[in-house]
């Protein structure tokens, strides 16, 4: 789909999120996390469709499909990944990448959601997030590049996440 656009909405969001101190990669882990309501919506929806769903510190809330054998990404690592996000108001897929190649990104880059529940697993792995909007994409639209909007703001997100590589 629109890889080119979840990776420019992943660094926006990790430029205002971020604090670069780090010499090598320029980026730290961010300390963020949902409010009480957030986690409650998650909460509600998790329980609502029986899934069995373990909740971060952050507020976000993940299953482990592979835990994987390989490296364990940081903030720094070159990862490589297949995904796919869906709206969970909708169910509606607004990005995914599938091919064998997979995308790469660094982690520091993408949304805070990705830098708390890819650490979790490892190269190899596969896991399901469920992000709030604070550690989504926040309270404004995304949209492509014609202007149409691809994820409204405030929206809870599901990324089943295939973790390729780590480097």
């Amino acid at each position: 789909m629109k890889n080119w656009f979840l990776g420019l909405a992943f660094l926006s969001v990790a430029t205002i999120s971020c604090s670069k101190s780090d010499k090598n990669c320029g980026y730290t882990d961010v300390n963020a996390s949902a409010s009480a309501s957030e986690i409650t919506t998650l909460q509600n929806y998790i329980t609502a469709n029986s899934i069995s769903a373990t909740q971060h510190s952050s507020g976000l809330f993940y299953t482990i499909d592979e835990a994987g054998t390989g490296n364990t990404a940081s903030v720094c690592s070159n990862i490589t990944v297949n995904y796919t996000g869906t709206l969970i108001s909708t169910g509606t897929v607004f990005d995914s990448n599938t091919s064998t190649s997979g995308i790469n990104f660094v982690l520091g880059q993408l949304i805070v959601g990705w830098q708390k529940g890819l650490p979790l697993i490892k190269a190899g792995g596969k896991i399901t997030l469920y992000v709030p909007p604070s550690l989504g994409y926040g309270a404004f639209d995304k949209t492509d590049g014609n202007g149409n909007v691809v994820i409204p703001g405030n929206s809870y997100l599901k990324f089943s996440i295939s973790l390729l590589y780590v480097q």
